[in-house]
């Protein structure tokens, strides 16, 4: 079963005072994509993973992708993670599954990457999630406090997840958040991406809406669950302070 790993890399720095896209912005003397790309390499699942990037950041990424590393894709505008995924449908051949990671995530390991692989290429789900728990929501661990929550039933079967900003006082108690790490029947996947609606304040097409979808439908979902600081993204100065920290 072939599978294609897309790397969702369009934002921007703006937040570390980066003057370089966010996925370039340097960790341990690195881009942080770059730490993914060995992950995904290491990982041999997809010896060129397709980077979505905005039309106006090839140059800064050409050397990310020298000696065919990586390929593009291009996301003519930023209008959310529904709509990069679809901008990149023409480049993945007739994959059969899609894993979809992010340029500013360098802790994920390659384990991870292959145990998501293979928990979902193994079984009939339709979609694979990485989740993780976090003990509380303070200090260290206040940057998942923004995180939507996992809902599951009494079986532990996945509901669906909730933003911060619609749950109610009880699900933002729950422990167990979204990094938004997927794999996708690629058949599925791009049956149902272009049902997707950008109904919500930012006017964006969001990825998470699938997973409402596919609850809706019975399809089955799946989660493996990783280390809470594997798969965290750097987004502030803070954030980045830490994980230079982490790497040394």
């Amino acid at each position: 079963m072939s599978t294609r790993v897309m790397i969702l890399a369009a934002g921007k720095g703006t937040r570390m005072g980066a003057d370089v896209p966010k996925p370039l912005v340097k960790i341990a003397g690195r881009a942080m994509i770059e730490h993914l790309l060995d992950s995904i390499h290491d990982s041999e699942i997809d010896p060129k993973p397709i980077v979505i990037i905005a039309p106006d950041l090839t140059e800064d990424f050409a050397d990310i992708c020298r000696d065919d590393r990586c390929e593009f894709a291009i996301q003519q505008e930023q209008l959310g993670t529904g709509h990069a995924v679809q901008s990149a449908r023409e480049v993945v051949n007739g994959a059969e599954t899609i894993i979809i990671l992010y340029g500013d995530h360098p802790f994920i390991s390659p384990e991870l990457i292959t145990s998501l692989q293979e928990l979902h290429t193994k079984g009939s789900s339709t979609i694979t999630m990485i989740t993780t728990r976090v003990p509380n929501f303070k200090d260290d661990y206040s940057v998942f406090t923004s995180w939507s929550r996992i809902l599951r039933d009494g079986s532990g079967k996945v509901l669906g997840d909730v933003q911060v900003k619609d749950a109610t006082e009880e699900q933002l108690k729950i422990k167990e958040v979204n990094p938004c790490l997927f794999a996708f029947r690629a058949e599925w996947l791009w049956e149902h991406l272009p049902e997707v609606k950008n109904k919500n304040a930012s006017k964006e097409y969001y990825l998470t809406d699938l997973i409402a979808m596919a609850v809706e439908e019975g399809e089955e979902i799946v989660t493996t669950l990783a280390k809470p600081f594997e798969v965290v993204g750097i987004n502030t100065k803070e954030e980045l302070a830490r994980a230079e920290k982490i790497f040394g």
